[in-house]
């Protein structure tokens, strides 16, 4: 083993104090070497990706629908009593005029996702994108010569694969959390890199790196510990007795920096968000919609703004909303869901962009999976590829991204197409591991990180899909 790659006694017993108590004898995992080898300086720039998870899978079809004549045809012979009537659509026009004169246009229901695309240029479409191994055709996967992801149109296996973009090996850590461990102290800050507003999620665990839950309004305070009163300080002081003894086992030592942290953390994050909070002290005066995913964002926001105090220099938070899976009743539920998408979106935007960020915050949407074009009746079914949106300063907005099936030359949108498995279930033309990539790159993952975070990506020819800056 060459010097390079020898790790200390003293950096082990480090690591595992830090949360490593994956490790084993033998091999460090690829993660662990990433951060243990990682001595660059701390970045000098500030960067954000927020991943705006959308539960359930999003009937994305009716997100962005083709407003063409004949491709609008195609659409609505396969949506039936689903498809959205084609004076309704609101008329966006990417910059790179689509194959054979297509037009696309977006719901209804989402006139600030249009104005972010269409007016602000700061809104990317990517097409037809979901869980890859390798390119896929549909030959191949009709004679089992494709390798593809376990349980496909699995609600939990492809939230996983979005997550981790796992492949066919299980997998304990996300590429949020990849991307931790590869960046190491080189990120900075008094708080985790990975802060999550909706649960624990495996997108955001690491190998080494450690993530951070906390509630859509920000961390929950330890109830008794947190006062300036005699009573509490004596509270404070007993727990960090307890919680700092020199247990006999690493279990209880581990529980013991768990809780720790837990308050130091809510603490700190606690005090920088009050001086934002106080009156007359806002970031920002944007409005944002009073629903969960609104919440949430605002917070984001608001954390974002105190990144000074919190000395971060690159932040991931995930924040999610549900009640996509959309079997039934989708024509009455749909259009609420994604008004609330596209408003809470389009005020999180404004947000960064009064606080001078907005070149440096990405969001993204991920969802399980895409839905079926077809309608069972009422509804759709779990599906595969589908559409994703971007949204930030640094986007090359305007633009759509990938291949949207009724705008390739070799296939139309009706079932049965050249990427259609059967139902309207369409093979992704482009992969989640491309998409994260994307995102790894402009966020600062070098290439030769690239393959840690996205471990299919060596299996694509376009590692960059070229909607970031």
């Amino acid at each position: 083993m060459s010097q390079s790659h020898r790790i200390k006694r003293r950096q082990l017993l480090k690591l595992a104090a830090t949360g490593g108590a994956a490790l084993a004898f033998g091999r460090l995992p690829d993660a662990v070497h990433a951060q243990v080898v990682n001595a660059s300086a701390p970045f000098a720039d500030y960067k954000a990706l927020v991943c705006v998870f959308l539960f359930g899978g999003n009937d994305s079809w009716n997100m962005v629908v083709p407003r063409s004549d004949a491709e609008y045809q195609a659409y609505q012979l396969a949506r039936q009593n689903l498809a959205v009537p084609q004076s309704d659509l609101i008329a966006i026009d990417p910059l790179v005029p689509l194959p054979n004169g297509a037009q696309i246009g977006l719901h209804p229901s989402m006139p600030e996702i249009a104005t972010l695309f269409q007016q602000d240029e700061v809104c990317a479409v990517v097409a037809n994108v979901g869980p890859l191994i390798a390119p896929t055709t549909l030959d191949q996967y009709r004679t089992g010569a494709a390798t593809l992801p376990p349980q496909l149109f699995s609600h939990n296996d492809q939230q996983d694969q979005w997550h981790s973009l796992r492949g066919r090996e299980p997998s304990k850590s996300g590429w949020a959390g990849r991307i931790a461990d590869a960046f190491g102290s080189q990120a900075g800050g008094s708080i985790a890199l990975n802060i999550s507003l909706s649960g624990q999620t495996l997108f955001q665990a690491g190998a080494v790196s450690i993530p951070y839950s906390i509630g859509p309004t920000g961390p929950v305070d330890f109830f008794g510990l947190d006062g300036a009163d005699a009573l509490s300080v004596a509270r404070k002081a007993a727990f960090d007795e307890v919680a700092r003894a020199n247990y006999a086992t690493f279990y209880e030592r581990a529980f013991g920096r768990v809780q720790q942290r837990a308050l130091q953390s809510a603490q700190s994050v606690n005090a920088a968000l009050a001086s934002v909070r106080a009156p007359n002290s806002t970031p920002f005066t944007t409005t944002f919609p009073a629903s969960p995913l609104g919440t949430q964002l605002k917070t984001v926001a608001e954390l974002i703004a105190v990144r000074g105090t919190l000395q971060a220099t690159r932040q991931i938070f995930f924040v999610a909303t549900g009640g996509f899976d959309s079997h039934d009743d989708q024509a009455q539920d749909q259009p609420g869901l994604l008004a609330n998408v596209s408003a809470c979106l389009a005020a999180f935007h404004r947000a960064t962009a009064e606080m001078g960020v907005a070149q440096s915050v990405t969001a993204f949407t991920q969802s399980d999976f895409g839905r079926t074009l077809t309608s069972n009746g009422d509804g759709t079914d779990h599906a595969w590829g589908g559409v994703q949106l971007v949204v930030g300063g640094a986007v090359h907005g305007r633009e759509l991204y990938g291949n949207y099936p009724v705008l390739r030359l070799d296939a139309t949108l009706a079932a049965d197409g050249a990427d259609d498995v059967g139902g309207g279930r369409f093979i992704p033309t482009t992969s989640s591991d491309q998409y994260a990539a994307t995102l790894a790159r402009w966020f600062g993952v070098t290439d030769a990180d690239l393959p840690l975070v996205a471990p299919s990506i060596g299996n694509f020819a376009m590692q960059d899909l070229g909607f970031l800056a």
